[in-house]
């Protein structure tokens, strides 16, 4: 974490700030729910979406109180809909710690997401952000699509390049350039710059969804061998649609055949990882990953030197060389 640390070191004071205006925008008279609130503070992730927003604002100008709202905002949309995502996916498991499906079960975990949801729309209406709302809006609108255009392509086993990165910009990397765009927003940047930071938030987005693909095909620390999870469900992801499309009849009928039959065991999860590695499907992915990185930092040459710039770019390379 000594990298991520270094990365905060511009907005270290507006970071822990947002601490306590992130729990604040929770608070609420219901035991029940102030019970669950607390397991999620006390078991939140890296931060990566608050990071980026206060960096874009700082990058963009003097960060003020719409920014805090800005990143309360887009923290708690998105954790909306990772507990709706566990719910679908009937995820047990988020962060190494049981999720709110798993404690609370599937009800509770649905009401749950859907009080944060109205809560995140409060916040900015309360505050009368509404262009902040507009951006994180339609975020999650696109997240929406995205999912559901996955599944509904997932159940035939038939997306192609252009479909998957149509799929990882709506369900991933909108957010991501939600959380640039607001940032700039919130500081009442240009038009300019806030499209630029959207782009840049896009660009990086697409090559954090390719990360998480690949990292599903990493060795795991406990058993030596890849998850697998995305074969488990039958997501295709760029790696093993790259590997489909260099491959013959014959081994594209196979590898679609174990996947389609649930042949998730260690044999079979074997065998479609060494397909993917001998038709170059890791080598590829991970080529496209830092071209959408390096297209993302590009667009930073817009702005002077700064020490937040550098860990814009940082917090780049660090996005794309993490392992969970």
């Amino acid at each position: 974490m000594s990298i991520l640390n270094t990365i905060k070191d511009p907005i270290r004071q507006e970071l822990d700030a947002f601490e306590h205006t992130f729990q604040h925008s929770l608070k609420t008279e219901i035991p029940l729910l102030n019970l669950i609130i607390k397991y999620l503070i006390r078991r939140k992730g890296k931060q990566i979406r608050p990071i980026l927003v206060f960096l874009s604002a700082k990058i963009s100008g003097s960060i003020g109180p719409s920014t805090y709202i800005a990143a309360s905002m887009i923290e708690i949309m998105h954790t909306a809909s990772l507990i709706h995502d566990d719910i679908v996916d009937e995820s047990y498991e988020r962060r190494n710690y049981f999720s709110i499906n798993a404690l609370w079960k599937s009800k509770i975990a649905v009401l749950f997401g859907d009080y944060l949801l109205a809560q995140g729309l409060l916040l900015s209406v309360k505050n009368r952000e509404y262009e902040c709302l507009q951006i994180v809006s339609d975020a999650v609108k696109e997240m929406s699509e995205g999912e559901l255009m996955q599944i509904q392509l997932s159940r035939k086993l038939s997306i192609t390049e252009d479909q998957y990165f149509e799929i990882i910009r709506k369900k991933t990397a909108t957010l991501i350039s939600a959380c640039t765009a607001s940032g700039a927003r919130s500081v009442r940047a240009t038009e300019q710059v806030v499209e630029l930071m959207a782009g840049f938030g896009e660009k990086l987005g697409i090559a954090f969804q390719i990360r998480d693909d690949l990292i599903d095909y990493q060795l795991s620390s406990h058993a030596g061998k890849p998850s697998g999870n995305d074969i488990k469900e039958k997501k295709l992801t760029l790696p093993l649609i790259y590997a489909i499309q260099k491959s013959n009849t014959q081994e594209k009928r196979r590898v679609l055949s174990l996947i389609n039959k649930g042949k998730s065991d260690s044999g079979g999860l074997s065998e479609i990882v060494q397909f993917i590695n001998v038709k170059g499907g890791i080598d590829y992915s991970i080529k496209k990953m830092n071209e959408y990185r390096d297209e993302a930092i590009k667009i930073l040459d817009f702005f002077p030197d700064s020490i937040t710039k550098q860990s814009l770019r940082e917090l780049s390379f660090y996005i794309t060389s993490r392992r969970k």
